[in-house]
C-alpha cells in the first residue's frame, strides 16, 4: 500500500501475551534487529508512548487501592484513550512515513483482559477500539504464550495492579482469551512459546516477522 505522496506505507507489528511473557524484552530486541538491517523502526508501548499515555499508564498500573479505576469499563476507556493518542501522534505518522512500528501491546490486550478476563462484551470492546484507532490493525501480532503460574512467578517483586489485585483464574481467562483471538485470526497472529530461554524466543519472533514483507531499508 502506498501513502498519498507515493511512498510505501510502513508496517505495524505488535507483541501480546499474558503477564511475564517477556513482551518488553522481545519488542526491544526486535526493534534492535530491524535497525541493524537498516530499517527505520519506531518502538513504543501501551499504555504509554506519549505524555498523555504515560500519565494514563500511571493510573492504570498503580498499586495503591485508592488510585484504582472503578472497574473494567473504566479500564477499557482509559486504555483506549491512551491508545487513541498513541495512534494519532506516533503510530499513524510513522506508518505514513514508511517506518516499521513495533508496539508492546495493543488493542488485543483490551479484548483479552477486559473482555475475556473481566467479562465485558467483546463486540463493544471491538467497537470502542475501532473508534479509538480509526480501525488501524497490526500487520502481524506475535503472541508470547506461557502458563499463567510461570508468568506471574517472573513478575515477583515488580507487580502492578494487574498482578496484585486479580486472581489466578482471571489471568487464566486472559491467557485463554489471547489464544482464542490467535485461533480466530491465524493469518495475523504468530504464537511463540515464551517458556523458552530469551534467545530462543527471539529466534522464533524473528522467524515470525519474516512472514511480513518489510522494506530492506527505510532509513532516509
Amino acid at each position: 500500500m502506498l501513502t498519498d505522496d507515493g511512498r510505501r506505507r510502513g508496517r505495524f507489528l505488535t507483541l501480546e501475551g499474558p503477564e511475564g511473557a517477556g513482551k518488553s524484552t522481545q519488542a526491544a530486541r526486535l526493534a534492535d534487529h530491524l535497525a541493524t538491517r537498516g530499517v527505520d523502526v519506531v518502538l513504543t508501548r501501551e499504555p504509554g508512548g506519549t505524555p498523555v499515555g504515560e500519565g494514563i499508564r500511571e493510573v492504570l498500573l498503580a498499586t495503591e487501592p485508592e488510585r484504582h479505576p472503578a472497574g473494567p469499563r473504566v479500564d477499557a476507556l482509559l486504555f483506549n484513550a491512551a491508545r487513541a493518542q498513541l495512534v494519532a501522534t506516533v503510530i499513524e505518522p510513522a506508518l505514513e512515513r514508511g517506518k516499521v512500528v513495533v508496539c508492546d501491546r495493543y488493542a488485543d490486550s483490551t479484548l483479552a483482559y477486559q473482555g475475556h478476563g473481566a467479562g465485558l462484551p467483546l463486540q463493544q470492546l471491538r467497537d470502542l477500539a475501532r473508534f479509538a484507532t480509526g480501525g488501524l490493525q497490526p500487520d502481524l501480532t506475535i503472541l508470547l504464550d506461557l502458563p499463567v503460574e510461570a508468568g506471574l512467578a517472573r513478575k515477583a517483586g515488580e507487580e502492578t495492579r494487574f498482578e496484585r489485585a486479580f486472581t489466578v483464574d482471571y489471568h487464566r481467562r486472559v491467557r485463554a482469551g489471547f489464544l482464542a483471538l490467535a485461533a480466530a485470526e491465524p493469518a495475523r497472529f504468530a504464537v511463540v512459546d515464551a517458556t523458552q530461554e530469551p534467545d530462543a524466543v527471539t529466534r522464533d519472533v524473528l522467524a515470525a516477522v519474516d512472514r511480513v514483507s518489510l522494506p530492506a531499508s527505510t532509513v532516509e
